[in-house]
């Protein structure tokens, strides 16, 4: 094992993902059929009032000019957009890019079809149970249209959506999550044949008795392919720093380049974690994942709750500033967008926001527009002295 530099400026790095947080089309977002999309703006357009005190002083809106909250004159942090170089839209690419990759290729998807015939056989056979739904759906609508038939017969509700995802949905109470998740590990193996190579398999517990009474649990899990190189994370924990994972973060990575992960119930209790590894002494990274934006409002075109989920966001964020030394850095960024104005239920390819935030900046305001989220891995691996990544340039020079 390598020895830790300690030359490096910062010793804590925290990078926060506001999962499908776009700041408005992409210079190629018509090829996605995502022209005019702009998640933050047609929230703030959505509601009567939208209140983000934090971020706005970080000068988040003085990058993003919105409904409801003016720039500010001195804003307290760096702050520019980072464009998608991968060609996707989904959580994994966005993800693996921030941390120095490039997916040329995107994952394949169902949502026109559902799976094939052979792959449901096969998943029957060995996992010994029918399936039932087998089609693009949320996750909502199909437990008011399948959850009391799952219920009555134990067959498997198994669907898909705009990404690339084999969901399985059952009863946590009368399925048993550990029969779900054996289920889907045997769907992940299944699907790793490249004409069926889904990027992640998802587990979706839920409980309730009824019609219109379903809930889905915080107990998801997601079985994701293993990134396709080397990644930032993987260099810092060769080097001997800490690498924490809040929320689906390490599911993403399949636990790549990950030295301690925790499991979030909810964004809020991500944030509430967070709080808790900062107000302890660690040398390294804490990566979050905030899934709710995405999951719970954007696919689902809601947003109202999208809006009061960023003041949610907002305020936890007043709870982990003061809790940031000298030697901090905060970075809050997004993996894409998920407008939900916007027609289907799909992400959106957006630009995404780079705020970057330390006691000890000196400056403040705009740089430079980037070409990749690999600059985020970027900074974060020039700060510790590691392995650059092949792609991405770093904001350090900016911030010390």
């Amino acid at each position: 094992m390598m020895t830790i530099n300690n030359t490096h400026k910062f010793r804590r790095i925290f990078t926060i993902v506001v999962d499908s947080w776009g700041f408005g089309s992409s210079p190629d977002s018509d090829q996605y059929g995502d022209e005019g999309a702009d998640t933050v703006g047609h929230i703030a357009e959505s509601v009567d009032s939208l209140s983000l005190p934090n971020l706005q002083n970080m000068g988040t809106f003085n990058l993003k000019h919105i409904r409801h909250i003016a720039p500010v004159d001195h804003p307290n942090g760096y702050y520019l957009k980072l464009r998608e170089h991968s060609n996707s839209k989904d959580t994994m690419t966005g993800h693996w890019e921030m941390m120095g990759l490039y997916i040329p290729e995107k994952f394949v998807t169902f949502t026109d079809t559902g799976f094939p015939d052979d792959l449901i056989q096969m998943l029957e056979e060995k996992t010994g149970h029918k399936v039932i739904g087998n089609k693009a759906s949320s996750g909502t609508e199909i437990l008011d249209e399948l959850g009391e038939r799952h219920l009555k017969t134990g067959e498997m509700i198994v669907y898909t959506s705009a990404d690339s995802v084999l969901q399985i949905a059952a009863s946590e109470e009368t399925f048993g999550l550990d029969e779900l998740l054996r289920c889907c590990e045997i769907a992940r193996e299944i699907t790793m044949e490249p004409k069926w190579k889904v990027g992640r398999v998802i587990a979706r517990p839920f409980i309730g008795s009824s019609k219109g009474h379903f809930e889905r649990t915080p107990n998801r899990h997601d079985l994701a392919l293993k990134p396709t190189g080397r990644t930032v994370l993987n260099s810092l924990e060769d080097a001997g720093y800490d690498v924490i994972s809040v929320g689906k973060i390490n599911d993403i990575f399949v636990g790549e380049g990950i030295t301690e992960a925790y499991h979030s119930m909810s964004s809020v209790h991500g944030m509430e974690q967070t709080i808790e590894i900062a107000d302890r002494d660690f040398k390294g990274l804490c990566f979050v994942n905030l899934v709710d934006f995405d999951a719970k409002w954007g696919h689902r075109r809601n947003p109202k709750g999208y809006a009061e989920e960023l003041e949610r966001f907002d305020e936890k964020l007043g709870d982990l500033l003061p809790l940031l030394g000298e030697d901090d850095l905060l970075m809050i960024s997004a993996d894409h967008g998920n407008d939900p104005t916007w027609t289907g239920t799909d992400h959106t390819r957006e630009l995404v926001p780079l705020i970057l935030y330390s006691p000890s900046f000196k400056g403040c305001g705009l740089l430079r527009e980037g070409d990749t989220f690999s600059d985020i891995g970027a900074t974060i691996a020039e700060n510790f002295d590691v392995e650059m990544p092949e792609y991405g340039s770093s904001l350090l020079k900016y911030l010390i």
